[in-house]
């Protein structure tokens, strides 16, 4: 990592450029951050427009429990990634399989939804302009949790392999930012559609 010497007053230090990994994790999460501005943006543009049912108040239920359990994951990712930090691997590898248990109980409520939608309530993607905004904004979302839990998965089996340690810590940090945003993006999700748009 590069540093260069700053003069202040009669103290020398250094400034330190921000590591690779961090920098390319930010820009990732500002273009997805816009990606999902327009989607929340069109959802809301969109709302209460549909002439013809099933509308938003008629079948959508408050996913209270699996918001719960995605929101608090950012919790556990955050305690394995102090484990990692202090070379505590077992306590990393419990946290960090927490997690990914967290997320994919999370992505089984956003698929029992799904199924009472479309099967009992007959709302499809195609039905109105709902169902194109909620599926695509949800399924927006659920295929980023699909992807941070993909590399978590991977990140946990290199692990128990012994290929992931405390040295390895700078970069499980940098995943778990992806997963810290994946939950703060459901936030606004919930808000939007669960809140606001009944």
């Amino acid at each position: 990592m590069a540093t260069v010497p700053l003069q202040h007053g009669n103290r020398d230090t250094e400034w330190k450029l921000p590591a690779r990994g961090t920098v390319a994790m930010a820009s990732l999460i500002t273009a997805e951050s816009s990606i999902f501005t327009i989607f929340v943006v069109a959802y809301l543009y969109y709302l209460g427009t549909d002439v013809q049912g099933p509308h938003p108040k008629d079948v959508l239920e408050v996913p209270w429990f699996y918001s719960a359990c995605l929101l608090s994951s950012s919790f556990f990712i955050w305690l394995a990634e102090h484990a990692i930090d202090r070379a505590k691997m077992a306590a990393f590898r419990l946290w960090w399989a927490v997690t990914i248990l967290l997320g994919l109980i999370f992505l089984y409520g956003t698929a029992v939804e799904w199924h009472k939608l479309i099967v009992e309530d007959h709302l499809t993607i195609s039905t109105n302009l709902f169902g194109t905004t909620y599926y695509s904004l949800v399924g927006l979302h659920a295929s980023h949790v699909v992807v941070g839990l993909l590399m978590m998965l991977f990140v946990m089996i290199f692990s128990l392999m012994g290929a992931v340690g405390p040295q390895h810590a700078y970069r499980v940090k940098t995943l778990a930012l992806y997963w810290h945003f994946v939950d703060a993006v459901w936030v606004v999700v919930f808000t939007v559609v669960y809140v606001v748009g009944r």
